[in-house]
């Protein structure tokens, strides 16, 4: 069973020089009441507005298809009936891979010309049985699908690449023939080696990179590197504001205490909480500045130390602006808490409901909202737009 298991799927992807749009395409699909998960990487031939819309149209029939539990050889034989054939080469115009991932970890791969995907257990090479499919019908006959089905365990990982990876650095003096598929898979297992917990974004990162650098920074292709990572959640806590009622202060700190995972503190009256009751040495406390909100601080067992709702409400606006391209790069105590909500699987927000009556003074701006509120506002946008678990508990 891989209930207890996170099912982290990125991919990272740098665009043929000069075009505006990727040619490749990563879909992603969630059947909830299955418990099922379905990844999708297509690459369309070409480049640019027309590959796109070739992989786009790839991508969603090929979800749609295993979502509706048609059979590998039917899928595979309605895409390929439905695309264009390539005149000349006489190939399809668009390649593509499948992962389907049901609820109890059975795991099925079909690859249609993409270059062979990598599957690691660990740090290992992982090799599922792999079955070729021969297609009978008249227009696809002698066409071969390849397909696979394993029982996915923790620390498994699966990688996807389009050729814009394989053939990186082809015509060179150093890869006339392109980077290759084989070496491409040792490039992987290098990373992961020496790196165990580097997460997907971080190895598709690893990848598209090299490969750019072998096209000479000038990328020949539309590069792509998808990578499913079977792991356990990454949990944090974040503790904000004392209970309603002083009875409740032991309860709070009880299940700060006992949070399997990173733990945050957001607010002066909850420090003072947290410390009092769980009688914890504060002579380690590191005071940090901040240029732009108040200072934040730093103590063994706690990730960071903050002010309350003016943090956190600027947290909210950061969450709500940031994009790939700038993730990671706001500072301070706004920066590191979403950097830390972001980097976290399952995100649980521990809420008192004291009215804090600084709070309520008309001098606070009017965008500066109560806590409750707040809390709300950033648990929607984590669970829209980054796909967030949140719970919230109030006291």
């Amino acid at each position: 069973m891989i209930s207890n298991l996170f099912i982290e799927a990125s991919c990272k992807q740098i665009y043929c020089n000069g075009e505006r749009v990727c040619g490749d395409v990563f879909h992603t699909v969630n059947v909830k009441e299955e418990g099922r998960r379905i990844i999708v990487l297509s690459d369309g031939m070409g480049h640019g507005v027309k590959a796109n819309i070739l992989g786009i149209l790839t991508a969603t029939m090929a979800a749609r298809f295993t979502v509706e539990h048609k059979e590998t050889s039917q899928i595979a034989e309605t895409i390929l009936n439905t695309l264009p054939i390539d005149s000349e080469k006489k190939t399809s115009f668009s390649t593509f891979t499948v992962v389907d991932i049901e609820a109890d970890g059975k795991t099925t791969i079909l690859e249609y010309e993409n270059p062979q995907c990598l599957v690691l257990r660990g740090d290992k090479v992982f090799q599922p049985q792999w079955n070729c499919l021969m297609l009978n019908t008249k227009k696809n006959v002698g066409r071969e699908i390849l397909c696979c089905t394993f029982q996915a365990q923790q620390d498994d990982r699966i990688i996807m690449f389009s050729d814009g990876v394989t053939q990186a650095g082809m015509g060179s003096k150093a890869l006339p023939l392109g980077w290759g598929t084989e070496a491409v898979h040792q490039f992987i297992l290098a990373q992961v080696t020496k790196n165990m917990e580097i997460d997907a974004s971080q190895l598709g990162n690893e990848v598209v990179n090299c490969a750019l650098r072998y096209d000479g920074f000038e990328s020949k292709d539309d590069i792509s590197c998808a990578v499913v990572y079977f792991r356990k959640p990454r949990k944090i806590l974040v503790c904000t504001g004392p209970p309603v009622d002083m009875d409740l202060d032991k309860d709070m700190a009880r299940i700060f205490e006992e949070f399997d995972g990173k733990k945050v503190i957001c607010g002066g009256s909850t420090s003072e909480l947290i410390f009092r009751e769980l009688k914890i040495d504060t002579s380690k406390l590191i005071e940090e500045e901040d240029p732009h909100n108040p200072p934040f601080y730093l103590l063994p067992g706690i990730e960071i130390i903050t002010e309350g709702v003016v943090t956190l409400n600027a947290v909210y606006n950061t969450l709500n602006k940031m994009s790939l391209q700038n993730e990671g790069t706001i500072k301070g105590a706004v920066g590191i808490l979403a950097n830390l909500l972001i980097e976290s699987d399952d995100i649980k927000f521990l809420v008192g409901t004291k009215i804090n009556q600084a709070h309520q003074s008309p001098d606070v701006p009017i965008d500066l909202e109560m806590r409750r509120t707040v809390v709300h506002r950033i648990a929607r946008v984590l669970e829209q737009k980054y796909l967030k678990t949140v719970e919230m508990t109030f006291m």
